[in-house]
């Protein structure tokens, strides 16, 4: 089993918020994968499928985004999965708007989110499927950014990038990490 994990705030009025594209990226997984309903577990929601022959738990934290860990913790805890079986699904302002990159390990990078599943994993060293929402170019302007709604320009890009996020799940499934990202470039170069 793995545990990919959609990062953002639980409140109604942020479903649209920058800093929810986690939780956009695992809904539209859980849709377009059929996987079972959400339910509520380990302090957030659940849903359980399969992409390919993989079995993926989706994991939504409900805990806030500084507090994300507390869940992810939880659930990797009761599903006895090591770092590496965990793929965690997040907004970056340091990579432009349909831009996505997956890595494994590093830094927070000020990402509240990230520093809580570090600290209470004990360990930086899980997958992170880093999705660009572009900077505000500002530092200042940061905390506006990711707290504001995608605007109905973004509309295109986003709703391409979720897309082929979930059309090419099953390289990301399989560990094919190159081949994901390059499928992802060409659609949303092809929708450009």
């Amino acid at each position: 089993m793995k545990l990919w994990v959609g990062l953002g705030n639980p409140e109604p009025g942020m479903l649209r918020n920058r800093h929810n594209v986690g939780f956009m990226a695992v809904d539209t997984l859980a849709a377009e994968h059929g996987f079972a309903p959400w339910r509520r577990q380990f302090r957030g929601l659940t849903a359980d499928g399969r992409i390919g022959s993989q079995r993926i738990l989706l994991l939504k934290p409900l805990t806030y985004m500084n507090d994300s860990g507390e869940c992810v913790q939880a659930a990797a805890s009761f599903h006895k999965l090591a770092a590496d079986a965990i793929t965690v699904f997040h907004d970056e302002l340091d990579l432009a708007p349909g831009k996505v990159r997956v890595k494994k390990g590093g830094g927070a990078a000020g990402h509240n989110g990230l520093r809580s599943i570090d600290r209470m994993l004990g360990t930086p060293d899980y997958w992170r499927v880093r999705l660009g929402i572009g900077h505000p170019g500002d530092k200042a302007r940061v905390h506006g950014w990711v707290l504001g709604n995608f605007t109905r320009d973004d509309e295109e890009w986003l709703a391409t990038m979720l897309g082929a996020i979930a059309e090419a799940a099953p390289m990301l499934a399989r560990g094919e990490n190159e081949a994901f990202m390059s499928r992802l470039a060409l659609r949303m170069q092809e929708n450009g």
